[in-house]
């Protein structure tokens, strides 16, 4: 297993040394991120702008209109919150093509303190127009990902976890925007996961066979754009549809798969994430216990919606 920051560190590397357009501006954190990489080998496509993530969403505008096509190295939370503004006005609304590269994002940077994680990102960026939002699952999705992404000509958000995970694909995967991939197969529920969220989902459904639960998984990588009709016709006849996130249940996946199935008069959708809370500072598999994320707090949240699955509204969050 690879950590998605150490390949998209090698892939970013691979990608400057092919095209001179591109370009590594880091916010004073190139060695969480591996844009260490780059500054190393390559340090005429590496800017080093400091502690200063508003000046440097500007810069990449700047040297977009000359040509370049810049990434941007830095935590999450430090692009979706403190540079919003600056995405917002210079990349957003001009269609620029920035790739911004949101490290350490979602629950599990709590060793950085919670003021660090990253659990309103996706909501942030999708709502943003021309904004394209990918969550890869994987070392190889993200790998997959990067060639596409410096092709694109808009701005991209691509969420990259800090930690390894088990893949969810090999080293055969192709990235096609939009697609969404039933990963396993299951009568009794589906459930909808993105990003390294989804390798626990998938341990999820394991633990729910071996109580004779049958449950599909859904992957949806790119939450913008997105295939509404694969997404319907991956979901299937399925009774019920639990969306599972590293993110609070506010308007990331979970708001996207019951937008989709809303308007077609889908299945009952339960929204499992982070409630309307904060997050806080501790390790990793404590947090993932505490909001409901492990593989055995996932199997028993289905295990109940299951079985309350006759009654309530028809989308509900827990």
């Amino acid at each position: 297993m690879k950590a998605q920051r150490n390949v998209w560190g090698e892939e970013i590397l691979s990608l400057a040394r092919s095209d001179d357009r591109v370009l590594v501006l880091d916010a004073d954190l190139a060695t969480s991120t591996q844009a260490v990489q780059v500054a190393t080998e390559l340090p005429d496509s590496f800017v080093e702008l400091g502690i200063a993530e508003a000046n440097m969403v500007g810069v990449a505008f700047g040297l977009t209109t000359l040509g370049y096509r810049p990434w941007l190295s830095t935590f999450g939370v430090f692009l979706t919150c403190r540079a919003l503004d600056q995405i917002r006005m210079m990349v957003s609304q001009t269609n620029a093509p920035v790739r911004l590269a949101g490290a350490y994002a979602g629950l599990l940077n709590g060793s950085s303190g919670k003021t660090h994680q990253d659990i309103q990102d996706l909501a942030t960026m999708r709502a943003m127009p021309n904004m394209t939002v990918l969550v890869p699952a994987d070392e190889f999705e993200l790998a997959a990902m990067m060639p596409w992404i410096a092709d694109h000509d808009g701005p991209v958000y691509v969420r990259v976890a800090r930690d390894a995970v088990e893949p969810v694909f090999d080293a055969d995967y192709r990235f096609s925007p939009g697609r969404v991939h039933v990963l396993r197969q299951g009568d009794d529920v589906t459930l909808v996961s993105t990003g390294v969220q989804t390798s626990r989902v998938i341990e999820a459904a394991g633990l729910l066979a071996e109580d004779g639960i049958e449950a599909k998984v859904v992957h949806v990588s790119s939450l913008k754009p997105i295939d509404e009709d694969g997404l319907v016709e991956a979901i299937g006849a399925s009774p019920l549809v639990v969306t599972v996130e590293e993110h609070s249940v506010h308007a990331g996946l979970g708001g996207l798969v019951a937008e989709i199935l809303s308007g077609r008069g889908g299945p009952r959708v339960v929204r499992h994430g982070l409630e309307d809370r904060w997050s806080e500072s501790a390790p990793n598999d404590f947090l993932l216990d505490k909001y409901g994320l492990s593989p055995r707090r996932v199997a028993d949240r289905v295990a109940q919606a299951l079985g309350a699955r006759s009654h309530g509204p028809r989308v509900t969050a827990g």
